[in-house]
């Protein structure tokens, strides 16, 4: 933390904790507030931790709140070669939990944060108590945006995506709607990714989308998809952005049919970032939804 630009820690003024995956690389992590039941948020790509900075200033009082930063993203380790596939994140997060000691979880997860954290509540479902979604998917897609298959493509790809940071650079402004994000909020975005090197998981997300049974995370994301269905009697709470390119209202609907019981916040004027883009709707309804 002491490393950390001073405008950053201006709006990130946390102190991360390190945890050696399975995998051997050193994960960065927010463990703010105390208790045996904890928030899990699981933040997807191209963001990191910064994304729920405000839902753990407001929660952790009274919460605690476990945020962790994905191998290669954010403020972990960004090893070249790492098995930067949804199980391995699975994995990482599941180990990274089974440490705190943590008896109960609340969930909030966005974009392959969705994937990630209902693979985790598939393996663990005990430890699930409330659900928060957040313009993600956990389910197999038929189609993904141009734009991303665009950044999927062999070589094209990975020029894109780490030559000219043609990922995480847009995001900052096409995940917007409601509001521009402020200078110092899109280069806290960009922050963890300022070189080729530092691109490496934000192009392996990309890669490890899987759009057929050929691919090596089909049977995951299949078994992820198939295990929703476990939480009908949960708590979950859908806070959606209606502005997304990519999670757009399909799979909104999709929720919504697979956890009908599901409270909605549907915010038509949103975009992807919606804890950013839509903060004072968003932040206090999520709160509500997890504060006993």
């Amino acid at each position: 933390m002491n490393d950390l630009p001073d405008w950053l820690r201006a709006l990130y003024p946390f102190a991360p904790k390190r945890f050696v995956t399975p995998g051997g690389a050193n994960l960065s992590y927010l463990d703010e507030g105390q208790g045996d039941a904890a928030v899990l948020m699981v933040h997807g790509n191209p963001t990191w931790s910064f994304y729920y900075r405000e839902l753990v200033k407001t929660l952790a009082p009274k919460r605690r709140c476990i945020v962790p930063d994905h191998i290669g993203m954010g403020l972990s380790e960004k090893p070249e070669h790492y098995p930067y596939t949804l199980k391995q994140r699975i994995d990482d997060v599941e180990a990274l939990i089974a440490s705190t000691g943590v008896t109960q979880l609340d969930l909030v997860v966005h974009d392959w944060g969705g994937a990630i954290g209902f693979g985790l509540a598939a393996r663990r479902p005990d430890l699930i108590r409330r659900i928060v979604i957040l313009n993600t998917a956990a389910f197999t897609a038929p189609h993904i945006p141009g734009r991303i298959a665009l950044c999927k493509a062999p070589v094209v790809g990975p020029a894109l995506v780490r030559g000219l940071n043609g990922f995480a650079w847009p995001a900052t402004w096409m995940a917007m709607s409601r509001r521009a994000l402020s200078n110092d909020e899109s280069k806290a975005y960009l922050y963890p990714y300022n070189n080729w090197s530092n691109r490496v998981a934000v192009s392996a997300f990309v890669q490890d989308i899987p759009m057929d049974d050929s691919h090596p995370t089909w049977a995951t994301l299949k078994a992820v998809e198939q295990g929703i269905g476990t939480f009908h009697d949960r708590e979950v709470l859908i806070v959606w952005g209606g502005q997304d390119f990519c999670f757009n209202d399909h799979f909104y609907n999709e929720w919504c049919e697979r956890l009908p019981q599901a409270q909605k916040l549907y915010l038509e004027d949103a975009g992807h970032y919606v804890l950013d883009d839509a903060r004072g709707d968003a932040v206090p309804r999520i709160c509500e939804h997890l504060l006993d």
